[in-house]
Formats: structure tokens, sequence, C-alpha cells
């Protein structure tokens, strides 16, 4: 075998490892790439008892209740399944029934979602793409909405539009 040989040898064998190395920190990576799933994804993969993940939807009108200690259940759903949760601490100062919200956590044993972090959507105008793709493929998007989101995406019915300052622009906006 020759130098070049030798050479071009060592380097496929390192390329080789390379992509097997690579290959398989994104088979294991793969569920934990999604930034939150739907209570029809958790119910499609069959999620089992304390496997953390990220839980997104809408919370169900109607479906809050406090109770002692800062303890809250309520339902997330997303249009086809829906899925109870339960919480203690103190909620976002945006959460409310009716508007989006991702939590972290794990189910327990009986199906419910025992959060320990809750995120609620950070302003009314606002929808992430993810969450507007999600609601466009289960049919819940309407193209007449009356709003424009910041990045393009139309929001929700009743959604109200960004304020503006007496010359028109975006309040906040730099010039």
């Amino acid at each position: 075998m020759t130098r070049k040989q030798r050479r071009m040898t060592i380097i496929g064998g390192s390329l080789a490892v390379l992509a097997l190395a690579a290959a398989l920190v994104l088979n294991a990576l793969r569920d934990s790439i999604v930034f939150f799933s739907t209570p029809t994804m958790v119910a499609e993969k069959h999620v089992e008892p304390g496997k953390r993940f990220r839980l997104g939807g809408l919370v169900q009108p109607g479906s809050l209740q406090r109770g002692d200690n800062l303890a809250v259940t309520f339902e997330v759903a997303d249009g086809n399944a829906k899925l109870p949760v339960a919480y203690k601490g103190i909620l976002p100062d945006l959460f409310r029934e009716g508007q989006g919200v991702v939590a972290e956590g794990a189910l327990d044993s009986n199906g419910v979602f025992k959060a320990d972090t809750v995120l609620a959507k950070h302003d009314e105008t606002y929808m992430p793409k993810d969450v507007a793709d999600a609601l466009k493929k289960q049919g819940h998007w309407k193209d007449d909405y009356g709003g424009k989101a910041s990045d393009g995406i139309k929001a929700p019915e009743g959604a109200k539009p960004a304020a503006t300052t007496a010359q028109g622009n975006p309040q906040g906006a730099m010039r």
C-alpha cells in the first residue's frame, strides 16, 4: 500500500466513524427536537408515565380550577384531543382560558400531565409558526382572521392588533 492509499483509507475510515456518530446522536435526539407535543401527538405516541416532555395547546375554556396552596388544574386541547394538567405554583400573568400554553413535565400513572413549568403566550397577536401550522393542519385556521402577527402569520379571531404610536409605528419599534 502506498502512502497516498494509506492516507485515503484513514480519511475514509474517519469519515465513516464521524457519520455513524452523527447518525446515533440525531437518532437519540429525534423526539426532543420538537418544541412541544400536542395532546393528539401524546395519544398517538402512547407516552409512558414518567417521561418528561413539553405539552402545547390551548387552555380549554371552563376547565380552570384553582385549589389550595397554589394548586391549579386545567385541560389543554388541540381541537382533536385534550389532556388534563395539574400544576402547583404561580401561573404567568398572561395565562387564561382559551389562550395558548406550553407546559413542561410528565404524565402520571392516571394520565394526568403533572407540570412543573407553565409558559403562556406572550402577547395577543403573536402565534408561533408551529402552532399556526398545527391549527391549519387540523382545520381550525381561517384565512379571514383579523389581526396580523409579528412574523406575518394571521392571528386568531378576537385578537387585537398591535398597539401603535401617534406616528403609526408599532410600540417598541426601532427606527
